[in-house]
């Protein structure tokens, strides 16, 4: 292994809350001069809030070492010419789609497309019913996924996350979502390019089976799971097999160095 992805909520912190060693972790990633960035589909807060967030933990991080689905999601809609965009994501994130001049929030047609991210507690019967209406007034218009997270883990317990509203828009408008964020091997080809490392000598270090595991492994990295954040013991008896099972992120190191 040369270079390492790591996942945030659930594997550097899980919510306000630093996971124990996760400080020390980064800094001999540092150290040693292993190229490295933080893969997040974080969708409710922009990659400069999230450097602060870090560095409140003693993290240190460039916004540049951060990829979220929000960026890729701009780069996919200039790459298609497409402006406009509804957004159904919080305010903080939308303001990092602002260059598409999106839509206003009362209107329910002529979005050049509909973006969906985590609103949490945003979600009501009559947002979701306004994205389902613009999709439903232009065939045309993508439904664009900021990731497919089925949920994450917050301090009070489970909650969902975007993927689960994107599934039901998608049941709804009969539509496939383009999705900008994990599981997408796109999205981890855009990591991996940022490394300038092979994909097969990088590592993701995640605590969703699914999204972070075996995303990574169909992309050709290395997987390796925490038990930390959403881990579940159920995960290790599915049809999916991480490289590697540690009890944190503080167990890299010594990973790393039995390889």
């Amino acid at each position: 292994m040369r270079g390492a992805l790591l996942d945030l909520d659930g594997v550097v912190y899980v919510g306000d809350r630093p996971v124990a060693g996760a400080a020390e972790t980064v800094e001999w990633l540092v150290r040693e001069g292993i190229p490295h960035c933080f893969l997040t589909n974080t969708t409710s807060r922009p990659r400069q809030a999230i450097v602060a967030k870090l560095a409140g933990m003693g993290i240190p991080a460039r916004t540049d070492e951060i990829l979220t689905p929000a960026v890729a999601a701009v780069a996919w809609l200039r790459r298609h010419g497409i402006t406009r965009p509804a957004l159904f994501v919080p305010d903080a994130t939308a303001a990092e789609l602002a260059e598409l001049d999106p839509l206003p929030r009362d209107v329910e047609s002529g979005a050049g497309a509909v973006v969906v991210g985590d609103l949490g507690e945003g979600w009501t019967f009559s947002t979701l019913n306004r994205a389902l209406r613009l999709l439903m007034s232009d065939p045309a218009a993508p439904l664009v996924a900021l990731g497919m997270t089925r949920y994450w883990r917050a301090e009070d317990g489970l909650r969902l996350d975007a993927g689960a509203f994107v599934r039901a828009l998608e049941y709804a408008a009969g539509r496939t979502a383009i999705v900008v964020g994990k599981p997408d091997p796109a999205f981890y080809a855009s990591a991996v390019e940022a490394l300038h490392v092979p994909a097969d000598e990088v590592v993701m270090i995640g605590d969703d089976i699914h999204t972070d595991i075996e995303g990574a492994r169909r992309a050709g990295l290395t997987g390796v799971l925490v038990r930390t954040g959403k881990y579940q013991a159920s995960d290790l008896t599915g049809g999916v097999r991480p490289d590697a099972v540690l009890d944190s992120v503080a167990d890299l190191p010594r990973w790393w160095s039995e390889l």
